[in-house]
This record gives structure tokens, C-alpha cells and sequence, in this order.
């Protein structure tokens, strides 16, 4: 998926929150901003959004001398989760379709999303686990339950912190001998790495990887020799996030995308309206999101 002229406001967001992430000077603020504009000037929209987002973060953390600006916000994010995770596990285990629930909650978990939104509150948070249920989704579950019961390789491409925790809900219906978990390989925002996962408890569950690259998705001639074999053998990928979506959804590969639509830009790539629930496959005749049913 190539970036949007309608890409460049988000990241230019995105440069002055994490600019105040690290400073309190607007001097600071007005520099880093100005840096980032010349770099915005002169950027190739045929790569995707997540190539442009790994060259303005990787010119951030230079310029600012913070190695992992987010680093506090995803502490937080991920105490809160797991916080949450027994009142999780509950709604899992008192659904009917525990599958099903657990998708769909760890489509809520991608609203810790400091990407799209940097405002975020442990309250807007809450919300959105009220609102599970009841928000639009597009879930393709028995697809998915069917493709599970056939892989003996699964590749899960984990998104954010705070995030992965709620992965787990899902990780834990899943056949554990037979899955491995993808994290990013340095920070990018409030994506996550290693210790994340590990913070989540994944270790105990399956076997842990991370991809070697910093872009907020997954580019995947950035990214290891060890997960180049991984994405290799997997027979089935599990990706989470629009940052995967945005580098994966053109890929011959038989992936499942599990993301909340958060901008009008893959809004119109997807089909689907801004604010849904998506779990689906894209179908490579048409370039489009597999048919699913919708729910209310």
C-alpha cells in the first residue's frame, strides 16, 4: 500500500507528539518539526507508510537523543492490559465462542495505538473493551477456525504494547506448539519489542521472535534472517495492526488482518467504513478484503 498525501498531516502529528514526549522546549519542538518537513518534502509516496514513518522516527531519535521516546507510555499500557487481562480471560471464557471472543478483543487492544491517536487515556481504553461487542465489525471467524485447524505453521505479527497483552486472549486459543510471535527488532513508536512480549507472559506460551527492523509494520527485505524463515515456513500469518496491513496486504501469502480501521485512508483502501472491526483476508483476484460476515 503506497502513502497518501492524506499520510502527511498523521505524521507530522506524530513527529510533534513525540518531540513533547521528550522535551518540554518548543524550541525543541520547532526544530525537530522543521527537520521532519524537509525530510516530509522529498519522501517517495510509492512506499508505504510504514517505510515513511521508519525514516521520520529513526531522524526523531537522532535528533532528539532518545533512543525510545514511548518507552514510559508502553510501560503504562502494558501494566494497564494486564491490569485488564483476568477481566479479559472472563469474556473469553463465558462466550460462546471463545475464538470469536477472543478476536474480537484483541481487535479492541489495537486501539493503543500512540500512531493514531497520542492523546490516549487508560479511560478511552476502558471504553472501547465496553464496547466490544457491540462496535461494527467485519469478521471472517470461520475462515480463520478453518485455516487454523490446517496450518502447522502459524506466524502471529504482533502491533503494539499494552496491545500484545490482549493478543495473548487470542495467542491462548491457538494451537502453542504449533505458533510463533513476531515483535519488532527496535523502537518505533509505541510498537512492540522483545520485552514487551515478555512482559505479556508470551514466553511461557510459544516461541518468541523478533522481526530485526524499526518500521511500525513489517517491510520485509528490513527485517532478519530469522524471521525471513519464519514468514517463510508459516502457513498461515496472523497480522495485527494497520502498520502491517499497510506493508503485508499486496503479499502472496496467506494472512489474516486483525486491525480497527483508524484513518479514511484505509478506509477506502479496505471498503470498510473508519471505526471498524476488521478481521480479514485479502483476496488477491481483486485486491480487496474478502467477503465476511458483518455484525452491528
Amino acid at each position: 500500500m503506497r502513502t497518501s498525501i492524506d499520510c502527511i498531516p498523521c505524521f507530522v502529528r506524530q513527529t510533534l507528539e513525540a518531540a513533547r514526549f521528550v522535551s518540554d522546549y518548543p524550541s525543541v519542538h520547532e526544530g525537530v518539526l522543521r527537520e521532519i518537513l524537509r525530510c516530509l518534502a522529498s519522501l517517495d509516496l510509492d512506499r508505504s507508510p510504514p517505510f515513511v514513518g521508519q525514516m521520520i522516527h529513526r531522524r526523531l531519535r537522532e535528533l532528539t537523543g532518545n533512543p525510545d521516546p514511548y518507552r514510559d507510555a508502553k510501560k503504562r499500557h502494558n501494566r494497564l492490559a494486564l491490569h485488564l487481562l483476568p477481566e479479559l480471560k472472563e469474556l473469553v471464557r463465558k462466550s460462546d465462542d471463545p475464538l470469536k471472543a477472543s478476536v474480537l478483543l484483541a481487535i479492541t487492544g489495537n486501539v493503543i495505538d500512540l500512531g493514531a491517536h497520542g492523546d490516549l487515556t487508560e479511560d478511552d481504553v476502558r471504553s472501547s473493551i465496553a464496547r466490544t461487542f457491540s462496535e461494527p465489525f467485519h469478521i471472517d471467524i470461520e475462515h480463520l477456525r478453518k485455516e487454523i485447524g490446517k496450518a502447522s505453521n502459524i506466524l502471529y505479527l504482533a502491533d503494539n504494547a499494552g496491545e500484545i497483552v490482549f493478543d495473548r486472549l487470542l495467542i491462548e486459543e491457538l494451537p502453542a506448539e504449533r505458533v510463533i510471535v513476531a515483535v519488532r527488532g527496535g523502537p518505533v513508536i509505541n510498537d512492540a519489542v522483545m520485552c514487551d512480549a515478555q512482559a505479556a507472559g508470551l514466553q511461557d506460551l510459544v516461541r518468541l521472535v523478533s522481526n530485526g527492523s524499526d518500521a511500525p509494520g513489517t517491510i520485509l527485505d528490513d527485517c532478519s534472517l530469522e524471521f525471513q524463515s519464519a514468514y517463510k515456513n508459516a502457513d498461515l500469518v496472523i497480522a495485527k495492526g494497520q502498520g502491517n496491513y499497510e506493508t503485508l496486504s499486496s503479499e502472496e501469502k496467506n494472512i489474516f488482518f486483525l486491525f480497527k480501521i483508524k484513518c479514511e485512508t484505509v478506509a477506502s483502501h479496505t471498503g470498510f467504513k473508519r471505526g471498524t472491526n476488521v478481521l480479514t483476508r485479502v483476496s488477491r483476484s481483486r485486491g480487496q478484503p474478502e467477503g465476511a460476515t458483518t455484525g452491528e
